[in-house]
């Protein structure tokens, strides 16, 4: 009896293989001659060379499918094993729209006009400031199309960043080590990139310097060059700290500087970085800037209201 064996070592065999090997399951059921037995990361599949040549080649395809869009169910798989080529089962041309083909075949894209109008400023622009409330989908359209530049190429790396200013919380009370300390401030970012890049991915880009997560400071003295880097709740940093930032860009980089104006955490009497580079630069070519408002809230219904009944009542500049 001839063998083949095949090892999962880019994707997670856990989501491949399915919630109790259903896909496997499902896959027996098209090949009901080869004995296939999935565990750990290895698929072993015994049976007659000529069946078990077709099931590497249709294998292959699911397996680049997974890659892709990072998903499969009972569906995919009986699309993939019946067509004849890829062009049978994969996504028209007409999901152009789409940013990031998300973890569980999550779709992941623009929803607003100013949202759209981010992509499309971002993709003129090396720089480009975001500005609006919570919820308006800022730093998540940011990360997928950080996310979506590593993936087609276009950097080798992203880095998320935020000044270490927290409302009433000081870093050096919190328990644990740096990390520890930091890991929960810069959660946002870390379940943005969750829903778009498998965790074992994610591990091991983070592992690798792919991604890199760490507050502001660690910018200083560094060129970021071949990178997509976002800066975060900008509306915290300082005249210092921003210009110490805008001045890192590297050759091959694209700068997304993120923030709110109604959310300043900083001393008073302190200006918001965020609000002098919208004034300093707002006439640079190169540098795009978006004002997104309560009509880009793709949270709860109530996060509208209640970003409503607060402007009514704080006097923002």
């Amino acid at each position: 009896m001839n063998e083949l064996i095949i090892e999962l070592t880019e994707i997670s065999p856990r989501d491949f293989f399915g919630l109790q090997n259903t896909n496997i399951d499902t896959l027996k059921k098209y090949f009901p001659k080869l004995k296939i037995v999935a565990r750990g990361s290895k698929i072993k599949v015994y049976g007659d060379e000529e069946e078990l040549e077709e099931f590497d080649r249709r294998i292959t395809m699911l397996l680049d499918h997974f890659a892709k869009y990072n998903k499969i169910d009972e569906n995919i798989i009986e699309r993939v094993l019946l067509s004849r080529s890829k062009e049978d089962y994969e996504t028209s041309a007409s999901s152009g729209e789409v940013l990031v083909h998300g973890v569980s075949g999550k779709l992941i894209k623009a929803q607003t006009a100013n949202q759209r109008k981010l992509v499309e400023l971002m993709s003129k622009n090396d720089m480009v400031f975001a500005v609006g409330p919570a919820g308006t989908g800022k730093t998540y359209t940011g990360v997928a199309l950080a996310v979506k530049a590593l993936k087609d190429k276009e950097v080798k790396r992203i880095i998320l960043t935020r000044p270490a200013v927290e409302a009433g919380e000081n870093l050096g009370f919190l328990p644990g080590d740096l990390k520890e300390k930091l890991d929960p401030y810069m959660q946002p970012l870390y379940d943005a990139l969750r829903d778009m890049i498998p965790h074992e991915k994610l591990e091991s880009y983070i592992e690798k310097g792919v991604i890199q997560i760490a507050p502001m400071a660690f910018m200083r003295g560094r060129t970021l060059d071949n990178a997509f880097v976002i800066l975060d709740e900008a509306q915290n940093t300082t005249h210092a700290q921003m210009k110490m930032f805008l001045t890192r860009m590297g050759k091959h980089a694209k700068f997304m500087i993120t923030g709110d104006p109604g959310q300043i955490d900083l001393p008073r009497r302190v200006i918001s970085g965020l609000k002098e580079a919208l004034l300093v630069l707002k006439d640079v070519k190169g540098v795009g800037m978006i004002f997104l408002d309560d009509k880009d809230v793709i949270r709860h219904r109530l996060v509208k209201e209640v970003i409503s009944a607060y402007r009514a009542i704080e006097n923002v500049d």
